[in-house]
């Protein structure tokens, strides 16, 4: 202020220029969460693209049936699985409560063949020089393989732990059940799962 009037400065070429705005989900696809058969889709069309086929849909399997949030998926190293006893030994981010999951045989089988592929790494899913790989790569593998599979709208990781928990709600499981499968500490993030199944009705 100068002698009561407002001196207005001139503005950087930068001020003024906002992100876009996010556009809500609900705007984006109709439903935060895929089908059994939609998976299966995912992982055939992982399967055939590029020199990481393999790796890339057996990360959405695993993704799917062990409800891995991306950075858990990401972090997962190679003693937390035990392929003689077809056991994951799961730790949850976000406060989640850790616990061991049973291995079927798709998924030995696909962690057997990963492991030949890549020896020296530590980790689960890692890059061509044996590193982790990143979050961002876990979630472009995972849009691109929606997209070759057709799904008609945008896929995201998190939709696959989505899906996890919906598939459990629609076989019956207990809701306290599905709780301790997805880690949840909060049984109030398991409810929308039950809320939704068709068993309901």
């Amino acid at each position: 202020r100068e002698m009561g009037r407002v001196i207005e400065l001139p503005r950087s070429p930068k001020m003024g220029k906002l992100p876009p705005k996010r556009v809500p989900n609900s705007e984006r696809r109709s439903r935060e969460y895929l089908s059994p058969a939609e998976v299966d889709s995912m992982i055939t069309a992982a399967k055939g693209v590029g020199r990481y086929g393999h790796r890339d849909a057996t990360l959405i399997l695993l993704a799917y049936r062990h409800a891995a949030r991306v950075s858990e998926l990401v972090a997962w190293r190679r003693d937390q699985v035990d392929l003689d006893q077809g056991l994951l030994h799961v730790n949850r981010l976000k406060n989640g409560t850790p616990s061991v999951h049973p291995l079927r045989g798709p998924e030995i089988r696909a962690l057997r063949k990963l492991f030949r592929e890549y020896p020296d790494s530590p980790y689960v899913f890692s890059t061509e020089r044996g590193g982790p790989m990143t979050a961002a790569t876990a979630r472009k593998i995972v849009a691109r393989a929606g997209e070759l599979a057709g799904i008609g709208f945008p896929v995201q990781p998190h939709m696959l732990r989505h899906a996890t928990g919906y598939y459990l709600a629609s076989k019956g499981q207990d809701t306290r059940a599905i709780q301790a499968y997805m880690g949840h500490k909060n049984i109030q993030h398991t409810v929308r799962y039950t809320e939704l199944s068709p068993e309901r009705f």
